[in-house]
C-alpha cells in the first residue's frame, strides 16, 4: 500500500509539472492583460470598469450603435474572450483580477447571437466580444455582454475601460442619448417576451402589421370611425392640438363578451397606423408596463396595448409592489408626458373588474367602447363576409344569421369553416345544406359547450366561461365616450 501511495504521488507531482509547463509556454491570462495594457497604454487591473446596463430588447440597438462608433477608428479591433462558462459569470473587473493569479481567460473568436431586427429579419449581433478602438482620439476597451438569465443577468451589459474617465462618461453619455430615438422597434408592432425565468430576458418578438380595411370590420356607422379618430388620428393633427393646449395621451378601453372581436378592432388600428411603434403586452408580460412606457415615450407615435387587463384587476402576485399591477398599468399611463403621443389600449371581458380600479385612478381612460354580442343584421353581414368566396344566398345567409341569436364573430367563422369541411368530406361542392346543418349542430343543445368555447352568449354552461377575444391570431359602466359597436372577423 505504501508503495502504492508513493508511486501516485510522484505520478501526481509529473502531472503537476507537465501542467504548469504548458501554461509557461502558452500563458493564456496574460494575453488578455497585456493586449489590454498595450491597447489602453496602461495596466487593465488598474483601471475602474464603468458598468452601463442595456435592457433585453434594446441588445440589437446598441449592438448597432457600437459597430458605428467603433467605425470611426480604421484600426479598431474586436476580440473575444475564451475560458469556457466561467466568463460568463465573470464581470470585466472579475476577469482581470484573476488573471494576475491564473491564466483562464485566453483571447478567442467573438460569440455572435442571430436576433430578429423585423418580423422576417435578423442580425447577427455581438454577444460576448471586446471592442478595442479609439475614442475622442483616447483608447477605449468597451466589452459588449448579451443578457442571459441562465447565468442570472436579467439585462446585457457594457464594460467600459479607459484611463480617462472624462471620455468614458461622454462615450456612455452619446450611447444613451442616440439609443433614446434610435431602435429597430420604432415603427414596429412588437410584443416583450417572457422567457423561462420570469425575467424579459427573451427580448421582444416582431410581428407583421395587419392589413385590415374598413370593409373587414362591421360596427354600426360612426363608431369605427370614432374609434379610430380617438386612436390614430389625433397622432395627425399633433401640431395643432399643442398649439391649443391639448394633450396626445390617450387611453381607450374595449369591453364586451370574450370572442366579440376586442382583439380584431385592434388589429384594424394597428393596420392604420403605419409608422407607429406597437406594444403589446398580455399574460405574465403585463409586469413590464413600466418598460413598456419608457419605450413608448423614446419611441413614439406609439401605441401600448394591454390585452385581458381584467386578469391583473387585484393580481399581486407577479407586480413590483403592494398594490395590483393593474394599478402599476394605470400609474404608468399617468406618468407620461400630457403632450406625448402614445395611445394606450385595453381590451378586457370582465368590465367589472377594471371599474374599480378606473375609480380610483381616473382620467386614464377618456374613451370607453362597447364590444356587443352582434344583432341580426351584424350576424348576416359577418356571415356574408366570411363566406365571401361561397356563392351562399341571400336568402340563406339571413335565415342562418336568424337562427344563431346571440352568438358571435368567432362562432359565425366556425359555421363556415364546418360547412366547407363538410363538404370537403363528402367530396361535393359546398351548399347551403351544409351551412344549415352546421347551424343544426352548433345550435343544438348537445353543443352547449362548444357555444360556450366560441364565445356564444346563449348555452353558457354554470361556472365555465367563454373563450378567447378572438381566434385571429395566435357589465358595463359610465365613462366618457362610451359607445357600442361590434367588428368583423
Amino acid at each position: 500500500m505504501t508503495e502504492n501511495l508513493g508511486k501516485f504521488m510522484d505520478d501526481f507531482a509529473e502531472l503537476v509539472q507537465l501542467v504548469q509547463a504548458k501554461q509557461q509556454r502558452y500563458p493564456r491570462g496574460e494575453q488578455l492583460l497585456a493586449t489590454l495594457a498595450e491597447h489602453l497604454g496602461h495596466p487593465a487591473h488598474e483601471i475602474p470598469v464603468v458598468v452601463e446596463e442595456i435592457p433585453a430588447h434594446r441588445f440589437v440597438d446598441v449592438d448597432i450603435l457600437l459597430a458605428e462608433l467603433t467605425a470611426e477608428d480604421p484600426d479598431k479591433r474586436l476580440v473575444g474572450i475564451g475560458g469556457g462558462d466561467q466568463r460568463h459569470h465573470s464581470s470585466l473587473s472579475d476577469m482581470l483580477q484573476q488573471a494576475q493569479i491564473f491564466p483562464q481567460f485566453p483571447l478567442a473568436q467573438p460569440d455572435y447571437a442571430n436576433l430578429a431586427i423585423g418580423p422576417n429579419e435578423q442580425r447577427q449581433a455581438v454577444a460576448l466580444g471586446i471592442w478595442l478602438f479609439r475614442y475622442a482620439g483616447v483608447p477605449l476597451a468597451v466589452l459588449q455582454r448579451k443578457a442571459s438569465p441562465g447565468f442570472d443577468r436579467p439585462t446585457a451589459l457594457l464594460e467600459v475601460l479607459s484611463p480617462d474617465s472624462a471620455v468614458v462618461a461622454d462615450f456612455l453619455a452619446v450611447v444613451r442619448t442616440r439609443m433614446q430615438t434610435r431602435s429597430v422597434l420604432k415603427g414596429q408592432v412588437v410584443s416583450l417576451t417572457v422567457d423561462e425565468y420570469g425575467s424579459m430576458g427573451a427580448g421582444v418578438t416582431f410581428h407583421a402589421r395587419p392589413g385590415l380595411t374598413p370593409s373587414d370590420v362591421i360596427l354600426p356607422e360612426g363608431l369605427l370611425q370614432k374609434v379610430a379618430d380617438h386612436a390614430v388620428g389625433m397622432a395627425e393633427h399633433r401640431t395643432a392640438l399643442k398649439s391649443l393646449g391639448q394633450h396626445l395621451k390617450r387611453g381607450i378601453l374595449l369591453y364586451g363578451p370574450p370572442g366579440t372581436g376586442k382583439t380584431h378592432t385592434v388589429r384594424y388600428l394597428l393596420s392604420q397606423s403605419q409608422g407607429t411603434t406597437a406594444i403589446i403586452l398580455s399574460g405574465g408580460s403585463l409586469a413590464f408596463i413600466s418598460e413598456a412606457a419608457r419605450m413608448a415615450r423614446a419611441l413614439q407615435p406609439s401605441m401600448v396595448i394591454l390585452e385581458d387587463c381584467d386578469l391583473i384587476a387585484e393580481d399581486r402576485s407577479f407586480g413590483h409592489g403592494p398594490q395590483p399591477l393593474l394599478f402599476e398599468v394605470l400609474d404608468a399611463m399617468d406618468g407620461l408626458d400630457d403632450d406625448a403621443d402614445v395611445a394606450f389600449i385595453l381590451t378586457t371581458n370582465r368590465v367589472d373588474m377594471l371599474e374599480r380600479a378606473l375609480a380610483q385612478r381616473p382620467g386614464r381612460v377618456d374613451l370607453a367602447v362597447e364590444i356587443p354580442l352582434p344583432e341580426t343584421v351584424e350576424r348576416a353581414a359577418l356571415l356574408k363576409l366570411y363566406a365571401r368566396h361561397i356563392a351562399f344566398s341571400p336568402e340563406a345567409i339571413t335565415e342562418a344569421a336568424q337562427r344563431t341569436a346571440g352568438t358571435t364573430a368567432s362562432f359565425a367563422k366556425e359555421l363556415v369553416r364546418r360547412s366547407v369541411v363538410a363538404a370537403t368530406l363528402e367530396g361535393t361542392d359546398i351548399a347551403e345544406r351544409h351551412l344549415f346543418a352546421a347551424v343544426d349542430e352548433l345550435m343544438a343543445d348537445t353543443a352547449a359547450l362548444n357555444r360556450s368555447l366560441l364565445g356564444s352568449g346563449t348555452g353558457s354552461l354554470d361556472g365555465f366561461g367563454g373563450g378567447d377575444d378572438d381566434d385571429e391570431d395566435s357589465g358595463p359602466y359610465p365613462l366618457p365616450g362610451t359607445g357600442r359597436g361590434y367588428p368583423g372577423p
